[in-house]
């Protein structure tokens, strides 16, 4: 045989037996069990060993103060995918076919084929499925039905909404700070020395910070969060470059990494997929030593090592990376470098709300802390891994042991601390509705008071009242609407908070109405409108004011929820409605005027409603309100919340009821 023949045939041979290797089967070691596995191993290694240090600059903003705050320039994800296989159309093209009257489009032309997850191509919003297809000719197709607007379309981003702060001036950046800039389109990076420690981002669908962005493109970032983390910890990170998802590349990526570096981290392609080859190469040029633990996020970790060096694939959910380097990536980094950074601060906290978790993994939830009375409460926000603003926003991490199912509301828990405890002692928390408006709020207050801080949940208004006959909140945002009476707020604190002297003091007037894409093209102007065909709708969460105005004015039509598609699709926030309009998986949302115009979309206004702020008075004379009614009381706060449009200040900080 020649020599080339050979060469081949090793060629298929090796690719055969990576594709074997390749989906390998992901343990469930329980955590303490895997940490002194991998551990125990590493010693016999001697790949513990201290080695001596050196500082070096690199491109992190790692512990800077921010002089401002900072808002995402981009929405992240950024691109409509197909959800189904088949064609791409433009939705208007298809709006007469009938079983009766059919429509034929050109293939290439006005139709364009898809298979799942492509991006859309442009000028198309909608995908018809394959199985409902009928080829006349090779490039004619013909269809009996019409297609809606973006159906069986995938919806940009879910993570970070273009023009939202992602962190408030006089912050000192985190590495998961960092991260999400990035991921907001904006670039600023700076590391600190010691091991080194190579840090090899993996995925195809990558682009480096400042990339002009393709659909299907996604921003790197999970390396310089990586890379800080390191930094932190006293290591040296080396960020390679973004290597494709090719077996034979990231191969040689790792066997250089190997050569030059104290540890690898291999970010992405750790579990067991088509295109996740991290665990079979570290198995082929070294050994792996566990392969999946049981932690959620994160389980599809492998721990492993290469000539006698550990080298760690981490999963490419920003969350799962996170905790996976803070589980199994300090510890070395801490060895090598013959460093002990200080645990984390650790309080007791009563849970606001259930909480519910798998039994048989050891689950770590984000939480939002405050000081309530001689309470600390803890809220429990997003659980995504893929949701990095729940780190940048969490002040601590709650464990959820593999035994239990989660704990009940009000039960006490034990939080790691993400945020110093004085910080945490000095925020106010209010909990209750959303509006744009109060991230502005905390960011004034943050300005005028650097040691204080705003803790906001998204729950309703309802559930903000509920929140403080239970004690745990300084205040509740609330816009409830008295269908007896027309009277705002008033009558439900007096329902749901008998017995609770309270001051309800006004925060603004808002428009309220529909969010609707630009041009308003499926010309909705009543809420009878939301019943038509097709008409695809996006709610806010139960509880929420702006859900009760819904049900309010449906009853006066007398509309069934049953009549409304999306009518049971809930979103927490009105920027999340917006998201939802602009990306196209809804035709409309009821949400407020300066929600549509931070995202370019048009808005038909339905009612002005009071928003008021309904504070204890046990916490009345305290600094956590007298700072914030000091912010209330500015006119670059009230200027800066006018501007967003739709809002009248004509009352702020005006007292509605007292006593």
């Amino acid at each position: 045989m020649a020599g080339d023949q050979w060469l081949a045939a090793g060629k298929k041979t090796r690719q055969v037996r990576r594709l074997t290797k390749r989906n390998v089967y992901l343990d469930n070691t329980p955590l303490e069990e895997a940490v002194d596995i991998y551990f125990g191993r590493l010693r016999e290694l001697g790949a513990l060993q201290p080695l001596p240090g050196e500082f070096i600059a690199v491109d992190d903003a790692l512990g800077r103060v921010t002089a401002a705050p900072v808002y995402a320039q981009i929405s992240s994800p950024h691109y409509h995918a197909s959800a189904m296989d088949g064609m791409a159309v433009r939705a208007e093209d298809t709006f007469k076919a009938t079983e009766t009257t059919p429509v034929n489009l050109k293939v290439g032309v006005q139709a364009f084929p898809v298979d799942t997850g492509d991006p859309l191509p442009a000028g198309c919003d909608a995908v018809i499925m394959i199985e409902h297809l009928h080829f006349i000719t090779a490039d004619e197709i013909q269809i009996i039905a019409a297609a809606a607007p973006w159906q069986n379309v995938r919806p940009m981003g879910e993570d970070i909404v273009a023009t939202e702060m992602i962190v408030p001036a006089n912050h000192v950046l985190r590495p998961m700070d960092i991260g999400g800039i990035l991921a907001g389109g904006v670039t600023e990076v700076l590391v600190r020395p010691f091991p080194a420690v190579a840090v090899l981002p993996t995925g195809t669908e990558l682009v480096q910070p400042g990339s002009q962005l393709q659909p299907g493109n996604i921003i790197e970032y999970n390396s310089r969060i990586i890379g800080g983390l390191v930094s932190e910890w006293g290591g040296r990170a080396v960020r390679y470059d973004i290597a494709p998802d090719n077996y034979e590349l990231l191969r040689a990526r790792i066997r250089e990494a190997v050569s030059s570096a104290d540890i690898v981290v291999v970010n992405a392609g750790s579990s067991a997929g088509s295109e996740d080859y991290t665990a079979a190469i570290i198995r082929e040029l070294g050994e792996v030593v566990v392969h999946g633990v049981a932690i959620r996020p994160g389980k599809p970790v492998v721990l492993g090592a290469i000539e006698n060096k550990p080298v760690l694939g981490i999963p490419g959910y920003p969350v799962s990376a996170i905790l996976n380097c803070e589980l199994f990536l300090k510890p070395v980094i801490e060895a090598k470098s013959g460093t002990c950074a200080p645990a984390r601060q650790v309080m007791k906290a009563s849970l606001s709300r259930k909480l519910v978790s798998p039994q048989g993994v050891d689950e770590f939830v984000r939480v939002k802390l405050g000081r309530v009375g001689d309470r600390t409460i803890a809220t429990p926000i997003s659980r995504g891994a893929g949701v990095l603003t729940s780190l940048i926003r969490a002040d601590g991490i709650v464990k959820v042991p593999r035994f239990l199912e989660g704990y009940e509301a009000g039960g006490q828990v034990e939080v790691e601390l993400l945020r110093d405890r004085k910080e945490i002692e000095n925020t106010t928390v209010m909990i209750g509705s959303h509006d744009v408006s109060i991230d502005i709020l905390g960011n004034y207050l943050r300005e005028m008071h650097s040691e204080r801080s705003l803790s906001s949940a998204h729950v309703g208004s309802l559930g903000g009242l509920l929140a403080l006959r239970r004690g745990e909140a300084h205040l509740a945002g609330v816009h409830l609407l008295d269908e007896e009476t027309g009277e705002y707020n008033i009558p439900y604190v007096e329902k749901l908070l008998p017995g609770i002297p309270v001051v309800i003091v006004n925060l603004m007037h808002r428009q309220q109405g529909f969010i609707v894409p630009r041009g308003n093209p499926r010309s909705i102007r009543t809420f009878v409108d939301l019943a038509r065909p097709n008409m695809k709708f996006v709610n806010r969460q139960k509880g929420a004011g702006t859900r009760l105005l819904l049900d309010y004015y449906m009853r006066k039509e007398g509309i069934d929820p049953e009549d409304i598609e999306g009518y049971e699709r809930e979103e927490y926030t009105h920027m999340a409605v917006a998201a939802a309009v602009a990306g196209g998986s809804a035709d409309v949302g009821l949400g407020i005027l300066a929600a549509a115009n931070a995202l370019h979309l048009d808005f038909v206004p339905v009612t002005e409603e009071r928003f008021d702020l309904v504070i204890p008075e046990i916490y009345w004379e305290t600094p956590f309100i007298a700072a914030l009614l000091e912010v209330l009381a500015d006119p670059r706060f009230r200027g800066s919340v006018e501007k967003l449009g739709g809002y009248s200040m004509r009352d702020t900080g005006k007292i509605i009821l007292k006593g």
